[in-house]
Parts: C-alpha cells; sequence; structure tokens
C-alpha cells in the first residue's frame, strides 16, 4: 500500500477484488499498512472540519488551484496513462487518453467553478437557464453546448438532461446545488474505489464526492493504475496539502479493510456489478443467503457506476456509401475505443431483419473491424473473455493481427443469450437482428434492450435525420421508454461522459440486491437534483457532407474515433485549450481536427 507519498513502496497488487469479512481483512494486512491507512482516515477526518469551514469563494479559489495544478501535470499524466495501456507513444490512440484524461478534467473544473460563483452570488445553477420539457411531462436540462466555446468546438452536438416525472421547474432550480447549497453540513470521509480503464474517473469522482455531497475522499486506486499515483498526486496536490484527498494504493485486501473501516462513512465503486455484490453482500455460500434475506454485510452507503450491456440500435432508411462507411466506423469506435475497455462501449449492433442494407453494413462492419489499427490487449483478463465468447459462438468472426476482434453475428435461430447477458469487456461486438421497419421497429428494438440486456447505463440510436423527423413524436417517445442513464442519438453516449454538466450513471431505481449499472451518478456539474436520463445528439454525418446534406454541423470526423489519424494532436490541443480557453487557439484545434 502506498499513501500520496510516491517513495512509500507499492504492495504486490493482483486482482482487485474486494472481501467484505471485516476479521479476514484486518488479519490479512501488514500492521504498518493498516497504521497508514488509519492515518490517512484520520487526516481526512480533520480535513472534514477544514472544509466545513471553508466558504464557497474559498472554494472556488482551490478549484481553481487544482485546475492550474491539473494544467500543469497534463504531460506527465498522458505518459503515465500510455505506459499503463502499452500504448504507442506516437500513436493516434494517444488522442484517447489526452481526452478522456486531462481534458475533461479540466473542463469539468470549470464547468464546477461557474456552478459555485452562482451559488457564491446567491443564485441557482440554473438563474439563466432557459429549461425546456420532454416527453410525459418530464422538464428538460440543456448542458451542451455550455457556452460559446463548446457551441463552436462541438457544433451540431447537443445535449439535455431529463428530470424524473413529476419534478417541476421551480423544483428543478431551487434544488440545484445539492450540497454547495450547504457547504457547513459535511458528510464524513467518502471511500472512492477507483475504475482501471479510464483516468479522468478516479478524480471525477473525488471532486463529485467533495463538492455535491461534501465528503471529503480517500481514492484507492485500481491496481491496473498505479502507476497514476504520481501525476495524480502532483494533479491534486492542493487537496492534499488541505487534508481533503489521500490517495491510496494496493490490492484487495487494502479495499476489504477500507470499506469497513468505522471513519469511512460512504463508499463510492466504478467496476463491475461482481465486485459490487463481493463488497455488499460478501463471498461463499453466505453471500447468497445475505442477499436473499436482505441483510447486506457493508452497513454504510454505497453508489456506484457498473456499466452493462450497451445497445446500438440502427434505424433502416436509404444509406449512402459514405453513410454505411462512416457509421460502421461509428459503431467500431464504440467498441474498439481504449481498446475495447469501457464500461459504455458498444456491445451489440440491433439491426432490422427487413432492412434491404442489412448485409452492405455488416460489410463494412468487417471492413472498419479489419482496417482499424491495431493495439495489444492491455487490461487484465481480456484474451480470457474473448476466449470465452469465442467458446459461447464459435462461429465468431476474428479481425486484427492476433484475431482478438470477434464479431458475432447471431441469426434467427442462435441463442443470444449469453451475448445479451455478458459484459465482455474486451473487443466483442454482437449484431442481432430484429423484425419490424420504421416505428415498429423502434418500439420493439425499445422493448427488447429494455427487457434482455444487462445493464441501463447508455444506449446508442443511429438513424438518418429524415428517418428520425419522420417518426416524429413517435421517436421522442420511444426516447422516453428507454430505461438508460445516457442515451445518444446519432453520437456515442461517451459525448455524455464528456459533458461536464451531464449527470452520469444508471438509470434511477436500482437497488442494492439488483444493482444493474449501479446507484446515483457522478460529474452532474450543474449539482442538479431527482435526474433520469440524458439525451445526446450528434450530427449523422461529418462536416462537409453534413452541410451538403441540410444538416446545421461543422464537426469534422471526431478525434473519438479509433480511425481519426490526428487524434493525438487534436487530443492534446482540446486539452490545452481546456486548460486556458481562448478564442486564439481554435485555429489550431480545427485545422488538426480536419486531418482526421
Amino acid at each position: 500500500m502506498t499513501t500520496t507519498d510516491p517513495t512509500v513502496p507499492v504492495a504486490a497488487v493482483p486482482a482487485d477484488i474486494v472481501p467484505s469479512d471485516v476479521t479476514a481483512s484486518r488479519a490479512s494486512l501488514d500492521v504498518a499498512i493498516r497504521a497508514d491507512l488509519d492515518a490517512a482516515i484520520a487526516s481526512l477526518s480533520a480535513g472534514e472540519s477544514r472544509w466545513a469551514k471553508m466558504t464557497i469563494p474559498a472554494r472556488i479559489t482551490l478549484l481553481g488551484s487544482v485546475h492550474a495544478a491539473v494544467a500543469a501535470t497534463a504531460d506527465e499524466w498522458v505518459d503515465a496513462a500510455v505506459r499503463a495501456k502499452n500504448l504507442d507513444p506516437d500513436s493516434a490512440y494517444v488522442g484517447e487518453e489526452w481526452i478522456s484524461g486531462p481534458y475533461v478534467v479540466l473542463s469539468s473544473l470549470l464547468a464546477l467553478q461557474h456552478t459555485l460563483g452562482a451559488i457564491a452570488s446567491g443564485k441557482s445553477p440554473l438563474a439563466d437557464t432557459k429549461l425546456g420539457s420532454a416527453p410525459g411531462g418530464r422538464v428538460s436540462v440543456p448542458v451542451l453546448p455550455a457556452n460559446p466555446y463548446e457551441a463552436l468546438l462541438l457544433h451540431g452536438f447537443s445535449a439535455e438532461v431529463w428530470m424524473k416525472p413529476g419534478t417541476t421547474e421551480s423544483t428543478v432550480r431551487a434544488s440545484a446545488g445539492l450540497g454547495a447549497r450547504t457547504p457547513t453540513e459535511t458528510d464524513g470521509v467518502g471511500l472512492v474505489l477507483g475504475a482501471g480503464n479510464i483516468t479522468s474517473i478516479p478524480p471525477l469522482d473525488v471532486l463529485y464526492e467533495l463538492v455535491a455531497h461534501n465528503r471529503v475522499a480517500l481514492l484507492k486506486l485500481n491496481p491496473v493504475m498505479n502507476r497514476m499515483l504520481a501525476p495524480y498526486t502532483a494533479a491534486f496536490k492542493p487537496l492534499i496539502d488541505l487534508g481533503l484527498l489521500r490517495i491510496v494504493t494496493g490490492a484487495g485486501d487494502v479495499g476489504g479493510y477500507l470499506v469497513n473501516h468505522p471513519g469511512i462513512s460512504h463508499v463510492h465503486i466504478t467496476g463491475s456489478a461482481v465486485t459490487h455484490d463481493v463488497i455488499v453482500w460478501g463471498t461463499g455460500a453466505g453471500a447468497a443467503s445475505r442477499k436473499a434475506a436482505g441483510t447486506p454485510l457493508l452497513t454504510k452507503p454505497i453508489t456506484s457506476e457498473l456499466g452493462g450491456v450497451a445497445p446500438i440500435i440502427v434505424l433502416p432508411g436509404a444509406w449512402s456509401k459514405a453513410d454505411l462507411r462512416y457509421q460502421a466506423e461509428h459503431v467500431v469506435t464504440q467498441r474498439l475505443h481504449n481498446g475495447g475497455y469501457n464500461c459504455i462501449a458498444g456491445q451489440i449492433v440491433v439491426l432490422s431483419a427487413q432492412w434491404p442494407q442489412r448485409e452492405a453494413f455488416l460489410a463494412e462492419l468487417r471492413s472498419a473491424l479489419a482496417r482499424t489499427p491495431d493495439r495489444a490487449p492491455w487490461y487484465p483478463g481480456s484474451d480470457e473473455r474473448v476466449g470465452q465468447a469465442r467458446s459461447s459462438y464459435p462461429g465468431a468472426e476474428k479481425f486484427g493481427a492476433s484475431g482478438g476482434r470477434l464479431l458475432v453475428d447471431i441469426h434467427a435461430d442462435d441463442d443470444a443469450a449469453t451475448l445479451l447477458t455478458t459484459e465482455y469487456f474486451s473487443p466483442v461486438l454482437g449484431v442481432i437482428e430484429l423484425p419490424g421497419t420504421g416505428q415498429a421497429f423502434l418500439d420493439t428494438a425499445v422493448e427488447t434492450v429494455n427487457r434482455d440486456f444487462v445493464g441501463t447505463l447508455g444506449a446508442n440510436i443511429l438513424g438518418l435525420p429524415s428517418t428520425i423527423t419522420q417518426l416524429g413524436t413517435g421517436f421522442e417517445n420511444a426516447l422516453a421508454r428507454l430505461d438508460y442513464g445516457t442515451i445518444a442519438v446519432n453520437t456515442w453516449t461517451a459525448l455524455g461522459f464528456l459533458t461536464p454538466g451531464a449527470p452520469w450513471g444508471a438509470f434511477p431505481g436500482h437497488t442494492l440486491d439488483h444493482v444493474q449499472s449501479g446507484i446515483g451518478v457522478v460529474h452532474n456539474s450543474l449539482l442538479l437534483a431527482d435526474t433520469e436520463k440524458t439525451i445526446a445528439r450528434g450530427p449523422f454525418r461529418p462536416f462537409p457532407r453534413s452541410a451538403l446534406h441540410g444538416e446545421f454541423a461543422l464537426f469534422p470526423k471526431p478525434p473519438w474515433f479509433v480511425t481519426a489519424r490526428s487524434a493525438k494532436k487534436t487530443g492534446r490541443l482540446l486539452a490545452e485549450f481546456a486548460a486556458a480557453p481562448s478564442w486564439f487557439k481554435m485555429p489550431a484545434i480545427f485545422i488538426s481536427a480536419f486531418r482526421a
């Protein structure tokens, strides 16, 4: 185990499975490690008092200092991520690390400062926001674009948050701010069990603990991300210096000790439902009986973001050859971004059996899977999970130099159950078909993914603008019936992850004994209460084809596409922009993006 002192040696770190047996966890830990952990929690308890006394203007200043430290550490941050993921430093894939690392954290820090600024002036964070409406009497809150910079940088993209049905406009405005509205009412020390795949997730979770819930944070890194200890320590030094954050590393025994520590008031985990259940219910024969009886081992509240099997619903229409190729790259991006190790990775393409272009689209999918640059598997257990998919579906097609990418095309006589209920967390892409066209197909798709797919984190819909226009209110009502935390229309749900104002998490209503994609949300820089889902929308075609077909969108191929050749430079430029926004930086970003 190490604390925020990088000179302390890191313990050996096997798989990060967290035991919930308190006695076993204590007995398996070295006395010195337990003492270090106890000291870290004690220092955070003192920091909680400091946080309670800190005014909102002082918190804004502190977040500004963190923003500056993250900007100064960005190169070190990305270098560590590249090493952790065994990436070629010259690869275009490095752009993923810039965008899903420093860029999104810097953007979120700016957004949180803006929200706290409104609260400091005695206003709601939504005081100057025009709210809208969504099906079912829902109130909608626009979150993208949030400022003129975003309106140009992400031209053609938008996002809005749909509040839970029955929530009124006045309630939405009055409740925005969460814990920041009562800064002296702190809530102890929160344990954040960090994700092992995307480097912005642990810091964003920590920031949400601090600002939204008034909890100081102990961040335990996933062993896969131990290389991030040094850059995180430098980037978040302003929080560490005030005793508001401690960072530790270690294996499952450290996690087990911490989740059961009396000094921890709350647990937040990003990971799998399996690990969540081990924490909550324990292991072995006793776990099932405790779950059945509703008597969890964990006696403190827990929130979670746990992934799932994300659908990509493709609306049938008359697509051009260029449309088929571009959207095939879009689908492959949703599966292969970060090597396939994303909780929001698109896993199953849902096609109409009556779509005349079904085979043409599948041909383009195969081509995109074949030509996307190879990268070595880096997340533990990836080869085994791909092997399990091959065993379940022997007819799966192999792509890539090592055959590590799979395409599983499910036909009418095949059993799709395993594909629909297993989050492979690896480069496995499935295809299923459903009957119908138009509204009938969309309604069947919504019913199917709600009922049969595991998880509710995100769903994607791709379709011609003319098709969506023709569906009209039927399309919007279908969005309302989709039980997912983020729904992306002609973009990827990852856009919701990158949007600071968008809440990120599962569809609300899950419970400890049926956790699905988790409980609660993070990010949410407007600090909205009672959110239901985020709807993100993008252009069906990149510029200039978008303009030629009547879409008002000036955005080229997105830099997060796995086929974007200039992604490394564009990602760095975006992070530099978020470090110090300026109109003068825009031309370089667009020039690089258009070279994708």
